[in-house]
């Protein structure tokens, strides 16, 4: 096989790729629509209070951060797609009873239901299931993508949908999408031919205490716990100040827009400074800093349009590019072989951000008043920025895992020792049950001959 075919994705990967991103990008969108809508959609419910909207927004967060490591874990012994199936079913029952519901309660119900069906893991060892080791990194990125696509677009679509079919139509839209994501599942995704486990893409138990006495993991999980806190509690506002600046729920669209794609456009620069100029800790800072500054923005100026809009669109420049940098540092940071245990890790701490930031705005803005949770953001913002300023200068790393040859599994530490001392190789270690090595490398001075030639895998 040439280089050339190496390094490209089969039409079964392919196929897989996409059939796996749109199931992932149609259940993010599923949940994200209602952000930009709800908090004035609950005013019209009987018995609704803003701590009841914050738990109502914030619950699938909860069920998600308890479930999706278990789901993950279950998918080993029951098969990928029956626990993804299964996991879409709940979620596509939880949208019809929120769509049902007459009371806050049962769209509280209903959200509980949307999480419980935490299907992430799955999707992510399903992926690792049916890809070649040396492609894992462009599916996992492509199903990634997907996370931040579905999220712009449903602050465009929430609010056009909303004039349209209303919220409770929106929940009916996004059982719909769980039926299209089963639909992908059963008849384009490909059916593996075994499930292993695979420690650069799925949790490992035996692992959890490593990532979690790690200090710089623990920083990146304090920092995707305290982004999606923030972000969930803004959403309990920002419909409520753009409605009072005078701008009409059907036009909200209007709004995010443009502030989306100033986003992007702020964005992509400062990704590329960060990853490919060397420069990922002082953008990383720099980042949380704007997000601090952008919320006491909104705290001070948020009853007045324009400064309202133009501090909204600064926090966003600031989230997508920490949505962006966040996963790439937990990669770089992780032991080469726990990388899928530290993502795992920092998911649950991205969910459980998203329920505490729902229950903890909507008790703030209940008892404070609607500006307090940016105010206890900023104060949020400073508390990680502080335990960020500690963290070391990432590594320019990448991720190579090379499968062993039998005749390389004899001694499995003396092939560690081995790989570990040529150049350009950062970590290795070996797991001779599984048959594979887990290398972090640097790319300008790894040589993959040369780790090939001590295995002894044919050239």
């Amino acid at each position: 096989m040439t280089k050339e075919r190496d390094h490209a994705l089969s039409p079964a990967e392919r196929r897989a790729a996409l059939g796996l991103a749109g199931v992932y990008g149609t259940r993010m969108l599923g949940l994200f629509l209602i952000l930009p809508v709800f908090a004035l959609y609950a005013e019209t419910l009987p018995g609704a209070t803003p701590l009841l909207t914050g738990l109502a927004i914030g619950i699938y967060g909860l069920t998600q951060a308890l479930l999706q490591i278990p789901f993950g874990l279950l998918s080993d012994r029951l098969g990928r797609k029956p626990v993804i199936l299964g996991g879409l079913a709940l979620f596509a029952l939880g949208s019809v009873v929120a769509a049902s519901a007459e009371d806050m309660l049962w769209i509280v119900a209903g959200r509980a239901l949307q999480g419980s069906g935490a299907v992430a893991a799955a999707i992510m060892a399903l992926a690792a299931d049916l890809t070649r080791e040396e492609q894992r990194t462009k599916i996992m990125a492509t199903i990634g993508m997907t996370i931040g696509l579905s999220f712009m677009l449903a602050m465009i679509a929430g609010p056009a949908l909303d004039a349209w079919v209303g919220v409770p139509g929106i929940f009916w839209i996004t059982a719909g999408l769980a039926l299209a994501g089963m639909a992908l599942i059963a008849w384009v995704v490909p059916t593996p031919l075994r499930s292993s486990v695979h420690r650069d893409a799925e949790p490992v138990p035996a692992l959890f205490r490593r990532v979690l006495t790690q200090a710089d993991l623990l920083r990146l999980d304090l920092g995707i716990f305290s982004l999606h806190l923030i972000l969930t509690a803004l959403f309990l506002a920002v419909p409520l100040l753009l409605r009072d600046a005078g701008v009409a729920p059907a036009n909200h669209a209007l709004v995010y827009l443009p502030i989306m794609l100033i986003a992007i456009i702020g964005m992509v620069p400062l990704v590329i400074l960060s990853e490919k100029g060397g420069h990922m800790k002082g953008v990383f800072l720099g980042a949380i800093s704007t997000l601090g500054v952008a919320q006491l923005l909104i705290w001070r100026f948020g009853h007045q349009f324009w400064p309202l809009v133009l501090a909204v669109a600064l926090f966003f420049v600031a989230f997508n590019l920490l949505e962006a940098i966040l996963p790439s540092l937990v990669s770089k940071t992780a032991p080469p072989d726990a990388k899928g245990t530290a993502m795992g890790v920092y998911s649950t701490s991205q969910f459980t951000g998203s329920f505490v930031g729902g229950v903890l705005g909507g008790w703030l803005h209940q008892h404070y008043g609607v500006m307090a949770p940016f105010l206890f953001g900023a104060g949020m913002t400073l508390v990680w920025l502080l335990a960020a300023s500690g963290m070391r200068q990432p590594q320019r790393v990448a991720s190579e895992l090379l499968h062993l040859p039998e005749t390389a599994l004899g001694d499995p530490a003396r092939i560690a020792s081995q790989l570990q001392a040529l150049p350009g190789v950062v970590e290795a270690v070996v797991v001779p049950e599984e048959g594979v090595a887990y290398l972090k490398v640097d790319r300008e001075h790894f040589e993959r001959a040369q780790a090939d030639a001590i295995i002894g895998a044919p050239a």
